[in-house]
């Protein structure tokens, strides 16, 4: 789906949502009768320093406006490599994106991710995934990390990489692995009006703690994340 046809069919009733040089930005009114920021990225655009202050502008820009949830629409390249970028700090400015969507749910802004598109590494860790929720659509693309770049993190060839893909979702970009993985939350269905997916999606909203590793131990794509995780949490509370 095209992103005109996504947010005519997320909001038949209209909206003020713009694209400009690939970051998204307006708003738009729910069948709920709430009224929801929509941001994101578009165009597959990378996602540098100028991008990333941007939408958290926005973001903040809007905490006093409302209760409405914040909708991130996702169609990206990943962070911006380049050498201004990088000298400006890309790594803090993404840090502080995903730090602003996050203080933004747990004020009461629920936020949701739409992946629609292409989406990976830094760009997708401080949009899609720093949500409460992400959805995908099909056709959508993302991946935390690539193959070649995963083969030169963990000293292992790419032969190996891609055998272990197979079997272990954690090694294999695509969005059925996330999903298994936990990370995308819901696939929804693009033939079917997105409004009405969105409706349900807000009236079953997961609480504000993160599942993404229970989800992931369900759908046998993460088997041991929630257990560790939730045995530091009793060691830590032990501590105390």
């Amino acid at each position: 789906m095209t992103l005109d046809n996504i947010l005519a069919s997320l909001f038949p009733d209209g909206h003020d949502v713009r694209n400009v040089n690939g970051v998204i930005f307006g708003s738009a009114m729910l069948r709920s009768g709430a009224r929801t920021l929509v941001i994101g990225v578009a165009d597959r655009t990378a996602v540098g320093v100028d991008e990333a202050i941007r939408l958290s502008g926005h973001v903040l820009d809007s905490l006093d406006q409302g209760s409405g949830p914040i909708l991130i629409l996702v169609d990206s390249d990943s962070q911006r490599m380049s050498k201004r970028d990088e000298l400006l700090g890309l790594n803090e400015f993404l840090s502080h994106l995903a730090k602003v969507l996050i203080y933004a749910d747990i004020n009461g802004r629920p936020t949701i991710g739409l992946l629609y598109g292409h989406s990976a590494a830094g760009a997708l860790l401080a949009t899609g995934l720093a949500t409460r929720v992400l959805v995908g659509l099909p056709g959508a693309d993302p991946a935390v990390m690539d193959l070649p770049s995963m083969a030169k993190v963990t000293k292992l060839s790419i032969e190996t990489l891609q055998e272990k893909a197979k079997s272990t979702p954690v090694f294999a970009p695509g969005l059925s692995n996330l999903a298994r993985m936990g990370a995308v939350h819901v696939v929804w269905n693009n033939a079917a009006p997105l409004a009405d997916q969105m409706e349900a999606l807000l009236a079953d909203m997961p609480a504000v703690h993160d599942r993404r590793d229970a989800l992931g131990k369900e759908r046998g794509g993460r088997l041991k994340a929630a257990d560790i995780a939730e045995r530091v949490r009793e060691l830590a509370l032990q501590t105390r």
